[in-house]
């Protein structure tokens, strides 16, 4: 098989001949095969001049043809312009080309005049595809990896055509962001319309629908980090100042993030902050720079605290995680927080008392050490994530990004409007709290919105909730000098 390749300048007339010539050798000639390139004129030098340089070829004029060689293992051969193509056909084939000149220039007008149409046409269709687009801040974190390939699908997001995925990483190395860009594209998943890498804030959250902010580089492998100290005459110099330092930091970025988003973003945009350092935190600093956006679309994930806290409990109950539910998460997410069991049940329990698969028991009722889940309990929770992370060497990645795909699928409506989850969100009037307070509660998703799950909440559990919110308001201390100066981007 002679497989050719014609590359010419679209209104080249020269390029018209030599194409008409092919394809009557293609029509007579059985194991000869022609693929045609058509280049604006505007682009056609530098589209020549790399091509040329890519395969040490030295060529100046319009048509450019060659012999691909893939079959013996080569890239190609080239044969030349016009005159080259014409004599290797009288040569090879005894079949050249009579065309006047005025006959070429009319193909070549033709020519141009369609190549403009198909663009045009293209434009238009392109136009048509409205992406959903997502962004992922620290994309090269360990839970990005897993959540990518999840992310992609009408399982999460049932009413995406296509999803535009874009990569965000400010301390991020370029040459990772586009190695992950390749791992995801060669994916192959037919939802994913392209991939953009970002390694500053030029673009970030340009257009967004959905927004992770991951940010996992601020977390450490230690089970103190996890609830810092508050007292000040309890806790280390250098750990107070270290964390002073870190909420600076993050203070200084959310910051930026709030007033990106505000400015960027659609309105009706899913803001998800994960991770395991200062989510409250970050989540209420969206909320203090992004006034124009609904207060609603901001929420702070406890979904992971819920599911390792039902992992712990079935362990000690001999029974599967699926089957403790109405597990609640109140308080500070990455401090002091609280399980709260008073309403879970749990199924197929092996007791006194067993019933059909749908039959489920309090667990205050089954389980009577009491005092193990005021107390062991709630430190196993809270220890956790350093506990796989010693294991592992890295964060609990894998529980995070579960975490971020089962309430990105009740968001969307992919589960039931009953189901209860643990999320950190702004509740202004409620459980007398200070204003811009993010505190995780149990809440509902109904008509693409959240709702507070209306739980009683006794005197103990008020005071709990009291003392993640004076923790929270500590925590914002430092950044409450910050100033309003325009973003330098």
């Amino acid at each position: 098989m002679a497989k050719f390749v014609l590359a010419g300048q679209t209104d080249c007339p020269y390029y018209a001949k030599a194409e008409l010539l092919a394809d009557a050798l293609q029509r007579c000639l059985p194991n000869f095969s022609i693929h045609k390139i058509s280049i604006l004129p505007d682009d056609w030098k530098e589209w020549l001049d790399t091509t040329c340089k890519t395969n040490n070829w030295k060529h100046e004029d319009s048509p450019l043809v060659w012999r691909e060689l893939v079959e013996q293992g080569g890239k190609g051969m080239l044969l030349g312009g016009f005159s080259d193509f014409v004599q290797h056909c009288q040569e090879y084939y005894n079949i050249t080309s009579d065309m006047t000149m005025d006959t070429m220039l009319s193909i070549a007008a033709e020519n141009l005049e369609a190549k403009l149409l198909f663009m045009e046409e293209e434009k238009h269709r392109l136009s048509l595809i409205k992406p959903l687009h997502l962004w992922i801040s620290s994309a090269l974190s360990p839970t990005s990896h897993f959540l990518i390939p999840n992310l992609l699908s009408t399982k999460v997001f049932p009413l995406a055509s296509v999803i535009s995925l874009h990569l965000l990483d400010l301390e991020g190395d370029e040459e990772d962001l586009q190695g992950l860009k390749m791992e995801a594209e060669d994916l192959a998943i037919p939802m994913l319309h392209q991939v953009t890498v970002h390694t500053d804030l030029e673009q970030a959250f340009q257009g967004a629908d959905v927004i992770l902010l991951l940010d996992e580089s601020w977390s450490e492998d230690s089970c103190s980090d996890e609830s810092w100290s508050y007292d000040s005459d309890e806790a280390n110099a250098d750990e107070q100042e270290k964390k002073e330092k870190r909420i600076n930091e993050i203070t200084e970025i959310y910051n930026k993030y709030g007033r990106l988003i505000n400015s960027r973003a659609n309105e009706e945009v899913k803001v998800i902050v994960a991770g395991d350092s200062f989510v409250n935190l970050r989540c209420s600093l969206l909320l203090d720079n992004a006034s124009s956006i609904e207060t609603h679309r901001f929420v702070a994930m406890a979904t992971h605290l819920e599911n390792e806290a039902r992992s712990l409990l079935s362990k000690k109950l001999k029974v599967m995680a699926s089957d403790v539910t109405n597990v609640y998460v109140w308080g500070n997410i990455s401090g002091s927080f609280y399980v709260d069991v008073q309403r879970t049940n749990v199924y197929n329990f092996d007791g006194a008392i067993m019933g059909p698969a749908f039959f489920s028991q309090p667990i205050l009722t089954i389980f009577h050490e009491r005092k193990w889940l005021e107390t062991d309990f709630q430190d196993l929770v809270r220890c956790q994530h350093a506990a796989v992370a010693e294991k592992t060497g890295q964060a609990s990645a894998m529980s995070n990004a579960n975490g971020v795909l089962t309430i990105l699928r009740a968001w969307n409506g992919e589960c039931s409007p009953d189901r209860v989850f643990s999320l950190g969100v702004l509740c202004p009037g409620r459980f007398n709290l200070p204003d811009g307070i993010v505190l995780s509660v149990p809440v509902t998703f109904t008509d693409d919105k959240w709702s507070l799950f209306d739980v009683p909440v006794g005197y103990t559990l008020n005071e709990r909730l009291q003392v993640s919110a004076s923790e929270l308001m500590q925590e914002r201390e430092p950044g409450s000098e910050e100033s309003d100066a325009e973003l330098d981007i």
